[in-house]
């Protein structure tokens, strides 16, 4: 089940034009150069005006003296822009990468220089020495097709919906606490429930407190009408799903329910294509980090750089799946090497969610049934 991983490179005295760009709202610095020892071209462009980018990749190869036929690579930081320049891009022939902000290595001094300018240059070049083989200089982002992408709002926006649900009632609750008045969830689920709230001094809460809560409740009707439409639709795609596709998979594997499928999904447990167990943990980003210089040595816990979504999303199936799969080889393992503490529990479903991810991810892939898994009744 694995694989090496070896980025695609290109000769020294290949003919190349190498394009960097540094993004801002309203302009684009792009850094171009030829290679190692090359002139090096800055130029500012207004932000999205493709038209200039072809123009100025024209001027590069008259300057630089390269062939028509040579290749144009670039590069771009992962943001707000998204991937449309990353399509964009690939309409006009340039072969274009993706790059993690993150993982760009910075000067450690306590002030630096930092203009766009500088930016792009730097880019640039660290671009050149990734494209003639050096390993480790940047991370990069695996870029969704447009379908994946856009199915990814559905269960984005059902998680800001929950949590605006959330903020809601605990508004409330702060609110009803400065008068002194406590109203059980039943009384809560009754219409109109706050004229029949009652401050400190057994008074009825005033009129314009009142009235804030009415315009919150309106409030949180809407969001629970628009939660509802958007779990509706979940179960109707799962239910249409092809029983030997990834979805239909997940979906009869007892312990895994609509939301967590379709999470997975949608964050790339199929479609980023990953090669080996290593690749799934680093977009999980439940890995050890270790500090090592001399003498000295400790664990600094795990790292907790990865997908968001996927954390939240795999910790809730690890507890889960130590409910409803406890026969299942990962359960074993994780009662024998945890057993009933507390607080290695609460360290040890870190453990344990990784290795489900991985399980899932053949499971979803290759239809390999995780071992002592449970499959639901149809």
């Amino acid at each position: 089940m694995t694989a090496p991983t070896r980025p695609v490179t290109t000769s020294v005295n290949e003919p190349t034009v190498y394009v960097a760009f540094e993004l801002g709202k309203k302009e684009w610095k792009l850094g171009l150069t030829s290679g190692f020892g090359g002139e090096l071209m800055i130029r500012t462009l207004r932000s999205g005006d493709l038209r200039a980018v072809a123009r100025v990749i024209g001027e590069a190869r008259r300057r630089f003296e390269v062939p028509d036929a040579a290749r144009i690579v670039s590069c771009y930081e992962a943001g707000r822009d998204g991937f449309w320049i990353h399509r964009a891009l690939a309409t006009l022939g340039v072969h274009n990468r993706v790059v993690d902000s993150a993982s760009i290595e910075v000067n450690r001094r306590a002030r630096r220089t930092k203009t766009d300018r500088i930016d792009a240059r730097k880019l640039v070049m660290m671009l050149v020495r990734v494209c003639t083989g050096e390993v480790g200089v940047w991370s990069e982002v695996r870029v969704p097709s447009v379908d994946v992408e856009a199915a990814r709002h559905g269960s984005r926006e059902r998680t800001a919906l929950l949590q605006e649900r959330t903020r809601l009632r605990n508004q409330m609750g702060s609110w009803l606490q400065t008068w002194g008045c406590e109203v059980s969830s039943r009384v809560r689920r009754t219409a109109d429930w706050w004229h029949q709230a009652r401050d400190w001094q057994g008074s009825a809460l005033p009129s314009t407190v009142q009235a804030r809560i009415a315009r919150a409740e309106r409030r949180l009707a809407v969001v629970a009408e628009q939660i509802e439409v958007l779990e509706t639709a979940q179960r109707a795609a799962l239910h249409d799903a092809v029983a030997d596709s990834p979805m239909g998979r997940l979906a009869r594997l007892k312990g895994v329910g609509v939301t967590s499928t379709t999470v997975l999904l949608e964050e790339g447990l199929v479609w980023r294509a990953f090669r080996n167990r290593r690749q799934i943990g680093g977009l999980l980003g439940f890995a050890p980090m270790h500090f090592q210089s001399g003498e000295a040595a400790r664990d600094q816990g795990i790292s907790r750089a990865g997908n968001a979504r996927l954390q939240s999303v795999t910790i809730q199936l690890a507890w889960g799946w130590l409910h409803w799969q406890p026969q299942s080889a990962l359960a074993c393992w994780f009662h024998a090497h945890f057993g009933p503490r507390r607080r290695a529990r609460r360290i040890g479903i870190v453990a344990l969610a990784r290795k489900l991810l991985i399980a899932l991810w053949r499971y979803a892939t290759t239809g390999l049934v995780p071992a002592g898994a449970v499959l639901k009744v149809a």
